[in-house]
Order: C-alpha cells, then structure tokens, then sequence
C-alpha cells in the first residue's frame, strides 16, 4: 500500500508538460499546477493569437495570467523529495527517434507499449490501462508498436480499413467499398490475411529442401575441384617427364604445355568456384528469405502484413542442378597422350599437329555452363541498361533520352581524346562482359550496330576507324528492305534475314559468342561469331548522313 501511495504522489506532483517534478511550481486559474519555466513557454507560443489556454484542461484566459510560485507545493516537492520520490521516468522509458511515442502523453512522451488498430493510436503503459479495465477497450485489437497506423486509415474518407479489395489488390475502408469499390470482390482484411497466410506457408515449405539440394551441390562442386587439380598436377608431371627426354628439342614446348593446363585448369577451377560461391548465395539468400517470410507470417497487422506480402512472397528462381553437368571420366589425360605422340613423332608434331594439341588442352570443359538463350524471354534475364558516352560522340550525332537516343543534328561538342573525328559513330558508357544482352530500335535508311575495343582508333577515316573496317571491332551493317552485311577486320559476310526496326545484340564475352537478332514477334538469328575477346568490349552505332534518322537503346527492364 505505501508503494501505491508513491506512485500516486509521484503523479500528483510531476508537470504534465515535462513529465518531471515540479520546479518551481505555479498555479494557474483553473486550477492545474506547472513548471513556471513550462507553462510560460507554452504560452510563449500562443503570443500571437493573444489567446491562453491550460494544456491539460483545455480552459482558455485572456489576457495572460500573471504567475506567481506556489510556495505551498515548492515545499511540498522538497519534503516528498526527501522521502525518496523519484523525479520522473528514467530516461529509456521516454520515446526517442526510433521508437513509437505515445500519442496521449502530453510534454515529453513515453514509449508506446502497445499499438491499437482500432483506436490508431498507440499508448505507453499508464494510457493502456484502459483497453484492459474497460469492457468496450478490451474487444480492441493491441500489436506491438508501430510508426505505420495511419498506413490503416484511408486516405480519402479518413476511416480504418478493413476491408482487402480482391479486384484492386488494395486494402479499403467501408465507404470505399459502396463507393468506387461498388460491386469489386471484396473480403475482410482479416480473411484475405488467412489465405495469404496459407500461401506464404507453403511457400515456405519448398525452401529447406532447395537448401538442401543446393548443400548437396556445394558439396559436389568441391569434389569437382579437387579431382581437377588432381588430374592437372598429374598431366603437368607427366609432362615434365617426357620433356626431359626431350629437352634439346622440346624445351620451349615444354614450357608452352604446362602454362595451357595451368591456364586452363586455372579457368575450369575458376568456373566451378564461380558456380559454387553462386549456390552458396542462393543458400544464403534462401535462409535470409525464410527469416524474412517467418517474421512476416508473424504480423499482427493484416495491412501491413498485405502491404509487405507481394514483395516478400516471390522466391528468386533456383539454379538448376541440371547445369551442373559432371564429367568423371578424363581431364587434362588426353595432355599426357599428345605428349607422348610429341616425343613419338618429334618434329613432325611440331609441324604439323601442335595446333591440335593446343586444342586438346582447351577442351576441357567440367562444366556445361548455362545454355545459350532461345526465346526473348531468356534473352532479357541478360539485358543490360546501356546509355552512349557523350565524349566519343562525333559532332554530328546528337543524344538525348537520357544518351540513348542518337540522331542526326550538328553540335559543339568540346574537343575529347576519344571522340570520333570523321566516322560518324559513338560508344557507349559502360564495358561490356560476361553475358549481356541489348537491343536497339531504329528509323531510317541504314544502321551499323557494332562492339568494338575502347582503344578503337579514333581519329582517322572509314578504312581506319568505321566500326567493322579493322581488328577491333565487330558490325552488322543493316539497310533498310535489303539483307544485312556483318563487317570485320574489313571483310564482309552478307547476311540473309527479315527486316526490322528493332535489332538484338547478344555478347558471352567469356565463351566469345557474339551475335545479332532481328527482333519482331519472334526472334531470327542472323549472324553469330565465335571467336575470342581479349579485351572489355563497347557497344556501338554509326549513322547515316540524313536529319530524319533516329536511333534508340531500348530500356528493356
């Protein structure tokens, strides 16, 4: 019971303004006691409307009350301070930036212990008390504090929704739902929170076995990478036996084999660990899901819950075990077989079948590597967003759109080392590689798409620096109702196809795959390199010579 009486004097006796004791108490007329330091502050700022009013009752004075300290109550804080009252709440029971404040404390706030969805507003303990003395509080819904309630009041009729609009996928109040929600497949908030739960459930219950055969992946994938440094260190040992007996004749051989097996052991290892370090993202990326999906199948609130539901409940496509493809038989053994034959054959090898050699070295291949794209769709998982560089731009080539767009226009651009002096061509921004995959929609007469080196030369004329004309670079040169042309190294290859004013570009830059699509609604392939990129690649246009020419990379995502 004395402890009761403490906490009572502790209230009867604290400002509701700072929620501290009293320092320097007045009383003003109507009857409410405060700091005189708070009350004139507040009052500080109703100056202008010359208006005052009690910040507890509500009671307005005019003019402003004079205020003098209530001697009584000063003394009566001192003796009840004395008695060991304690000042106020500590400071971690006050609300900070982080934390959800109670909306009725008035002065400092405390912290909301509990968030009520019917009244929208959140209370600290003290407030809370009524939702468990009284009968009507009790049936209200309490969730844990949140900053987010009035994400539940509609905006328009400034009502608590409750009601999920199927049609719209939005959640709505009542007179959203007579109004210009008439007629729409409506359900409770509350019965749509209890399908989407058994979604999310089952949801949830595909991820440990994914995780699980991703583990088992991770595993074999290791496996893989020790049985090829195995089966390397052996060819290169083996090697080195044969060399030796060989050695006036095949020192320089020798050393070319064991830097091809190192080389390509070092990509195939490269490869599986690039796998393997994939998959164990994925598993990451799977248990952080799972983590994230638990949290939300927790949700009190039903909106929050479907507000937050579409962005969590997609899971990210799986990488198929199919890709991982092991071959156990040999790796770098046919090495050791051609270099017996090098020391059977001596320099008839060297002559004439070394080239074959070298290739015996290169196709080792652990992996089958994601299949090349067929349908748009697959081309697009490798889209990139591409935009043109402004300082390799010739001065007649105008961008816009963000430096997407190309047309004909003459412009003052500033003098820069990597603009285009006579070829009227640009590059794009970014370097290109790995797998990428743009596409270009165009107008006019004719178009040269191309990907070229950065160190292409800029300054020179078409023989020299036109996209297609020399070794660093690759074109496809299209005009307008006639076949296409693909242009490298100044050698032209004509090309049979339908005509589009959308064109597709798809670069493995690792594999050396580069090829051009006509895009419609289908897509043809019409030409494909394979060779090997030494160097980053840009993505290229070259324009024709007439004002009414326009040229766009496609925003693709």
């Amino acid at each position: 019971m004395a402890q009761k009486g403490v906490e009572l004097d502790r209230e009867t006796f604290s400002c509701s303004i700072c929620l501290d004791l009293l320092k320097d108490p007045v009383t003003i007329p109507c009857g409410h006691s405060y700091c005189m330091n708070c009350i004139k502050t507040h009052w500080d700022g109703e100056d202008e409307k010359k208006i005052y009013s009690c910040p507890q009752c509500r009671q307005s004075f005019t003019p402003r009350p004079v205020l003098v300290k209530n001697t009584m109550l000063a003394v009566l804080v001192e003796e009840l301070k004395k008695t060991g009252l304690q000042a106020a709440p500590a400071d971690h029971c006050y609300a900070g930036a982080e934390d959800v404040a109670c909306d009725v404390c008035t002065g400092r706030k405390l912290k909301a212990l509990k968030s009520c969805l019917v009244c929208v507003a959140s209370f600290c303990e003290k407030h809370l008390q009524l939702h468990y003395d009284l009968a009507p509080f009790k049936k209200h819904k309490l969730v844990e504090p949140s900053k987010k309630l009035q994400e539940n009041i509609c905006s328009r009729h400034d009502e608590v929704m409750k009601i999920f609009c199927r049609t719209d996928q939005q959640c709505i109040c009542y007179l959203c739902s007579m109004d210009e929600h008439k007629g729409h497949d409506t359900v409770s908030a509350a019965a749509e929170r209890t399908e989407r739960q058994r979604e999310l459930e089952v949801s949830r219950q595909n991820i440990p076995q994914r995780i699980q055969d991703r583990e088992k992946d991770v595993k074999l994938l290791q496996q893989e990478v020790e049985a090829i440094s195995r089966s390397a260190d052996k060819a290169v040992e083996d090697s080195e036996k044969i060399f030796t007996e060989l050695i006036h004749l095949m020192e320089e051989r020798r050393s070319d084999v064991e830097q091809q097996v190192r080389s390509q052991q070092e990509t195939e290892v490269s490869r599986v660990k690039e796998l393997q370090e994939k998959l164990e993202q994925e598993i990451t990326e799977l248990k952080r899901k799972d983590a994230e999906l638990e949290q939300l199948s927790h949700t009190e609130d039903h909106n929050q819950f479907l507000h937050n539901y579409p962005s969590l409940s997609a899971l990210n496509e799986s990488t198929h075990s199919s890709s991982i493809n092991i071959r156990p038989l040999s790796y770098f053994e046919d090495v050791t077989a051609a270099v017996s034959e090098v020391r059977d054959k001596l320099q008839d090898v060297l002559r004439e079948t070394w080239t074959n050699f070298s290739l015996t070295v290169t196709d080792v291949d652990v992996l089958l590597s994601d299949p090349e794209p067929k349908t748009r769709a697959e081309f697009l998982k490798y889209s990139r967003e591409i935009t043109l560089d402004p300082n390799t731009a010739h001065e007649v080539v105008f961008l816009s759109e963000g430096n997407r767009k190309v047309t004909f226009s003459e412009q003052s651009y500033p003098s820069h080392p990597d603009r285009f002096t006579e070829c009227f061509q640009v590059l794009s921004r970014e370097s290109l590689t790995g797998r990428c995959y743009w596409e270009v929609d165009w107008y006019g007469e004719d178009i040269y798409i191309a990907v070229a080196y950065k160190n292409i030369k800029r300054e020179g004329s078409w023989d020299e620096c036109g996209f297609g004309q020399n070794d660093k670079s690759w074109a496809l040169y299209s005009y307008r109702n006639y076949d296409y042309i693909f242009w490298y190294n100044s050698v032209q290859t004509r090309v049979s196809g339908p005509q589009s004013s959308t064109l597709g570009v798809y670069l493995d830059h690792s594999a050396g795959i580069l090829s051009f699509y006509s895009v419609s609604g289908t897509m043809t392939l019409l030409h494909r390199v394979q060779t090997t990129f030494t160097q980053p690649l840009y993505a290229g246009l070259c324009i024709e010579f007439h004002y009414s020419f326009t040229a766009e990379l496609c925003k693709l995502k």
